[in-house]
C-alpha cells in the first residue's frame, strides 16, 4: 500500500469516526428534546385539564344547587300537610281529592325528574322514595274513607296517619341538606 492510499484511508476513516461522533451527539441531543418536550406538553395538558375542570365547575355548581333547590321544593310541595292547604276546594268528594292530591304528585315529580342529572344518586333515591311513600300514604287514606266521605274527611285521615308516623319529609330534607353541604 503506498502512502497516499493509507493516508486516504485514515482520512475516511477519521471522517467515519467524526460522522458517527456527530451523529450520536445529534442522537442525544434529540433524545433530550424529545424528553424536555414531552414533560412539558404533559405539563400543559394537565394545567389545560385543571383550568377545564374549573370552568365546568363554575356552570355545573349554580345549576346543582338549582337542583338541589328543586329537590327541596318538590319535597316541601307533596308534604301532605302543605299540599292539602294548597288544594283544598270546597265541596269536593275523598275521591275527586284523592285523584286531584295525585295528578298533583305525578306532576310535580314529572316537572323535576331531569333534576336527576345534577343531583346525587342517593338524594334522588330520597326524591323517589317520597314519592311513593305520599301516594302510599293518599292511597292507603282514601281506602279508610266511606264513599260518601267528602274531601274535608279525607284530609284529616291524611292528616291523622300523617301526625302518627315519622316525620318522613324532614327526614328527606335533611338528607338532601346533607348532599348540598358535601358539595362544599
Amino acid at each position: 500500500m503506498t502512502i497516499s492510499k493509507q493516508i486516504l484511508a485514515m482520512f475516511q476513516s477519521v471522517y467515519l469516526i467524526s460522522f458517527l461522533l456527530y451523529f450520536f451527539i445529534g442522537a442525544i441531543a434529540f433524545f433530550i428534546s424529545w424528553v424536555l418536550l414531552k414533560a412539558y406538553l404533559q405539563s400543559k395538558t394537565k394545567w389545560m385539564l385543571i383550568e377545564q375542570r374549573k370552568a365546568s365547575a363554575q356552570h355545573i355548581i349554580p345549576l346543582r344547587l338549582q337542583a338541589y333547590e328543586r329537590a327541596i321544593l318538590f319535597i316541601e310541595r307533596i308534604n301532605p300537610s302543605n299540599m292539602l292547604l294548597r288544594l283544598h276546594v270546597a265541596g269536593l268528594s275523598a275521591a275527586e281529592m284523592q285523584k286531584l292530591i295525585l295528578a298533583e304528585i305525578r306532576t310535580e315529580f314529572q316537572h323535576n325528574v331531569t333534576q336527576q342529572l345534577y343531583i346525587s344518586e342517593s338524594s334522588w333515591a330520597v326524591l323517589k322514595k317520597i314519592k311513593d311513600d305520599t301516594i302510599i300514604l293518599i292511597n292507603g287514606s282514601f281506602a279508610q274513607m266511606n264513599s260518601d266521605s267528602n274531601a274535608g274527611d279525607f284530609s284529616r285521615t291524611i292528616l291523622n296517619k300523617l301526625a302518627s308516623a315519622d316525620n318522613v319529609y324532614d327526614a328527606a330534607l335533611h338528607l338532601i341538606k346533607k348532599d348540598i353541604s358535601e358539595l362544599f
